[in-house]
């Protein structure tokens, strides 16, 4: 009986359970979707070691976190759904129902509730997951040889203890109400309307104006200060402590906006005397005052959360792919290896920290050494994990090499720089650019390599070589962005630079960034080099810094065998007069560089969306039930519209403009901030690369406005349905 009576509530009260319904399905769907990366990435043919148990745990372990959240608004869910019900459980304690057995049907009630979302959310789920195993394979690079359709147990049962968590909490708490709740207040529930509060309108309107203020404040720190991550380290706490006021400053100005929006709205439109009086408009504005009043502190909360979560997915998607455009450029040949020399700093530094008698054997590197022939030693053979004891050299796979020598800008034992981006922007009276905030680019200056070295590298890519006179000089960098147009600037100008006493001008009018790797890497290995003439270069005796060894392939040599055959390889050490004048640093193949940065850009993008769409969820779904809950508390009030003549037009328009306002002023405030964060961190991230978030943006905002513009649909469709029912019922004290 109870069962059939719980079945008969759920199936009358649909409506008030839709929004409850709809957030734990959708929070199923992707707890179970997001959790099975791990068997995406096998069926995507992903088969680095460790990359699937990597995700898989980071996801695993920031579902309990969203799990949280979802658990919070399901509460919160709830109690728009208790306040409805009200009534009717004070009316079969009335018709002699027990206590125990009103909780026995809430508790079934929660029970099938929570099941049908429960399966809805997991069958939704796996078909979510079978095309994201897709989208997975787009993101690593790879393509899809034997799709099959699978189902995750782990993830299947990670959902089901989330769920179950949210299911006992939300149980418990409505046992609780129903339990402490007296008779009389439940059967007087829904006369009972929220406590309005007024406030002195001009009050509202000072404290909305000084929202604007700091908030506008606020935005101008930010765009002249950026974030403290391009501060140096004698200056990173000063810009940690403003970059902490500018923070609290858009933080207090964003709740002082919300605070003050009532009695701006009242002041501003009865400004508008012909709007203010025009159909229900007064009513309308009433509404909205008397509303933000008791909700301003929620949406500035939730603008916040918007801000982040636009902000996060955007920019967190962005930068990946910005590294990922930018991987060619950065990896020109199928292995690299990089000697770095010892320099004065690194002696001292090894003789006062490290370890004194190991200084012993290191000299200063006053030339540098040839690495191919050096580019052997004791190896471990593939798929052995035995020492073989065999000689691994670095013919047995090279086609074409090159070897690219940079030198500081200073002769061996100096230690001022004779080329630095300060001089170069002293010059031509520009700033230095932000993407130079807290490097040592100063301290280091550019980097010298000879000619030779640079055009055959540029043979080896398919390129014609350069000529560059005794006298001339060019800039190259492989980082783009602002790095690139300064030096393109600076040489387009004519500017000269003075190296060793030699004044040189520049040999082309456009830095080169196409050919100007000395490594592979992740995320550029060139920063600025001034590339010279040889026979110049043998005439400074400039301190060396690094040598880097690039090599491709032999011709028809399968990339995989010869990537194995010398990954694992152990180098001597480099002798000069039994001394040691520098150490073997990074060892990077072209695969592992493309492997690792989709590894980084799937893994980016997983949380960015993961995170950005439960945030946005748990926003609409708060202010969908606030709205909802308003709809409920004026149920008398449009019950009176009607009866006085107001038709059923005017009163959904009403009902229209109050949500359009809840919805969608957090949004503007939270976009606002997510475009003035966005402009700072396109100019952070320029040292890399002109950032472009054109697709990341559109496809942000098409997950973003189908959950957000879902929820306010929603809304909507159930208010005006609830509505019509107050409207129907006959009015009665």
């Amino acid at each position: 009986m109870l069962c059939k009576l719980a079945w008969g509530n759920v199936r009358r009260a649909g409506r008030d359970y839709l929004v409850y319904l709809l957030t734990l399905t959708l929070g199923a769907t992707v707890f179970y979707a997001f959790n099975t990366i791990s068997m995406q990435v096998d069926i995507a043919g992903i088969d680095e070691e460790g990359l699937a148990q990597v995700m898989g745990s980071i996801l695993g372990d920031l579902t309990y976190f969203l799990a949280g959240v979802m658990a919070f608004l399901m509460v919160y869910a709830n109690n728009f759904i208790m306040k409805r019900r009200k009534k009717e459980f004070g009316l079969y304690q009335v018709l002699g129902m027990g206590r125990g057995r009103v909780a026995t049907i809430m508790a079934l009630e929660t029970v099938i509730v929570s099941v049908v979302a429960f399966v809805a959310g997991i069958v939704l789920g796996v078909g979510l997951s079978q095309l994201m195993t897709f989208f997975t394979a787009s993101l690593l690079k790879t393509q899809i040889a034997n799709f099959h359709f699978f189902f995750s147990v782990h993830a299947f049962n990670l959902t089901l203890a989330c769920m179950l968590v949210m299911f006992v909490l939300t149980l418990l708490l409505n046992l609780r109400a129903v339990r402490r709740t007296k008779l009389i207040e439940l059967m007087g529930a829904e006369r009972r309307n929220e406590s309005i509060k007024t406030r002195n309108p001009w009050i509202a309107i000072a404290i909305f104006a000084v929202g604007v203020v700091l908030v506008g404040v606020a935005y101008y720190r930010l765009l002249r200060d950026g974030f403290p991550l391009t501060a140096t380290d004698s200056k990173l706490q000063e810009a940690m402590n403003q970059f902490g006021i500018t923070t609290a400053m858009v933080t207090v100005g964003t709740f002082a906006l919300f605070w003050g929006l009532s009695g701006m709205l009242i002041k501003l439109l009865q400004s508008l005397r012909s709007v203010y009086w025009r159909g229900l408009n007064m009513f309308t504005v009433r509404q909205l005052s008397a509303k933000v009043n008791t909700v301003c502190f929620s949406m500035g909360v939730i603008a916040m959360i918007l801000f982040l979560a636009i902000t996060s997915v955007t920019c967190g998607m962005s930068i990946a792919n910005v590294m990922n455009e930018n991987l060619e450029r950065y990896n020109p040949v199928d292995v690299s290896q990089t000697y770095a020399y010892y320099t004065p700093d690194t002696l001292d530094y090894y003789k006062e920290y490290i370890n004194p008698s190991e200084a012993d054997r290191m000299v200063l590197a006053d030339s540098t050494v040839d690495l191919y022939p050096a580019r052997h030693g004791k190896g471990k053979s593939a798929g052995n994990n035995d020492e073989t004891g065999k000689k691994v050299n670095i013919a047995d796979v090279a086609g074409e090499h090159v070897q690219i020598d940079s030198y500081l800008s200073y002769p061996v034992g100096g230690s001022n720089p004779s080329v630095t981006p300060s001089e170069m922007c002293k010059i031509m009276g520009e700033k230095l650019p932000k993407a130079f905030g807290g490097s040592n680019a100063d301290a280091m200056g550019l980097y010298v390599t000879p000619a030779s070295q640079y055009n055959k590298l540029r043979q080896m890519m398919g390129e014609e070589p350069v000529h560059i006179g005794h006298d001339q000089y060019l800039l190259t960098c492989d980082m783009g962005g602002e790095l690139v147009d300064l030096y393109t600037k600076y040489m387009a100008g004519g500017h000269a630079l003075t190296l060793g006493g030699h004044t040189l001008k520049p040999a082309t009018d456009k830095s080169d960034e196409d050919t100007a790797a000395i490594a592979n890497s992740a995320m550029g290995s060139n920063g600025g080099t001034v590339v010279v003439a040889d026979e110049l270069l043998s005439q400074l005796n400039l301190q060396p810094y690094s040598s880097s060894l690039l090599v491709n392939y032999k011709q028809g040599m399968d990339t995989t065998e010869a990537d194995e055959s010398i990954k694992y390889t152990v180098l001597d050490n480099l002798l000069v007069d039994g001394k040691e004048p520098g150490a073997w640093r990074t060892f990077n193949t072209r695969s592992e560089m493309y492997t690792q940065a989709a590894q980084m850009n799937g893994l980016i993008s997983y949380l960015a969306i993961y995170i950005g769409f439960v945030l946005v969820v748990a926003c609409a779904a708060i202010l969908s039930i606030q709205q909802l809950s308003n709809v409920a508390d004026g149920s008398r009030s449009y019950r009176v519209l009607a009866q006085i003549g107001c038709d059923d037009r005017q009163i959904r328009h009403s009902v229209m403009a109050q949500q359009a306002v809840f919805f969608l002023f957090p949004l503007a405030v939270g976009l606002a901030h997510s475009f003035v964060a966005l402009k700072v961190i396109i100019e952070l991230v320029s040292i890399f690369g002109n950032m472009s978030i054109g697709g990341t943006v559109g496809l942000t905002c098409a997950i973003f406005l189908a959950a957000y513009g879902g929820y306010f649909l929603v809304t909507y469709l159930m208010s005006t349905g609830m509505v019509r029912a107050a409207i129907a019922t006959r009015y009665s004290e």
